[in-house]
């Protein structure tokens, strides 16, 4: 068996299009374009480029969106402060502080400080509770790129075992409860699993997001599974591989993504998504 890849690219793509259509769609109704206020806190080279792809995903799709870059040393009452002022301005519909701060800034009481419904990352308390209690509002980007990931191959996930290999608050926790909503039976395995092959063997999707390159082994995975690999990691060489032994992997799956080209295009189209959501909730008031 070789497995069918999910193109990421392709996928996202199509959503962006979709959201270009309903903003044009909702701009005819007379309604002004979506805004996207951008916070980003010091010179980490990463972060940046991060920022200038959701920039350009967000011109693209016809979102207006403004950047303030601050200063590394900012203190934690002067974001506050300007968190406060995106969240009273009529003319924002969505905030998005990159990650991550830096270390002297509570990231936590950042988050939290964000409107929930302007919260388009989805990393709002409120917001993952409501995907936990199964009326989800705005849901981390992620994980629901992920979900249309799933969905493009077909595959019925009710019933299925799922296994999410790591537990952060961005992907692993809320991808547990996605997996949930959409029916699957979930594991979520972390630092502390004590026999991570077990669970991945038996896994009729498995998803990846822990950032340590071949944590798991092509061997591990099922026949016909399906891989999501969240990983993205440069080696020496200078070439980027994901958190699972693609090669291995690819002949005994049924579908993978690639890495790159595979969850992170995703991550955005997600972004361009919620962003127009929370326009559309805000402005239909």
């Amino acid at each position: 068996m070789s497995a069918q890849i999910i193109d990421g690219k392709q996928i996202a793509q199509q959503v962006r299009n979709q959201v270009k259509a309903s903003i044009e769609a909702h701009s005819k109704d007379g309604h002004r374009p979506p805004c996207l206020a951008v916070v980003i806190v010091g010179d980490d080279p990463a972060s940046h480029i991060y920022v200038k792809h959701k920039k350009n995903a967000c011109k693209e799709v016809g979102i207006v969106s403004t950047c303030h870059e601050l200063p590394a040393d900012i203190s934690q009452q002067q974001l506050t402060a300007m968190i406060d002022e995106l969240n009273q301005d009529q003319n924002v519909d969505g905030i998005l502080v990159q990650l991550p701060l830096p270390a002297h800034l509570d990231t936590t009481t950042i988050i939290e400080r964000i409107r929930p419904d302007k919260d388009v990352d989805g990393f709002h308390a409120f917001n993952l509770g409501r995907l936990a209690q199964r009326i989800p509002a705005l849901r981390p980007c992620t994980p629901k790129g992920i979900m249309t990931l799933l969905h493009s191959t077909g595959v019925d996930l009710y019933g299925q075992e799922a296994v999410i290999v790591g537990a952060s608050n961005i992907v692993g926790r809320p991808m547990t409860l996605e997996l949930l909503l959409a029916g699957c039976t979930t594991t979520t395995t972390h630092r502390f699993t004590r026999d991570l092959e077990a669970h991945v063997r038996r896994a009729d999707i498995v998803v990846v997001g822990v950032g340590k390159p071949g944590i798991v082994k092509g061997e591990w995975i099922k026949p016909g599974a399906i891989v999501i690999d969240v990983g993205i990691n440069r080696l020496e060489d200078g070439s980027v591989v994901g958190d699972v032994e693609y090669a291995p992997a690819a002949e005994i799956a049924s579908w993978i993504t690639p890495v790159p080209g595979g969850v992170g295009p995703m991550t955005v189209a997600s972004l361009m998504e919620n962003t127009f959501e929370a326009a559309i909730n805000l402005q239909t008031q």
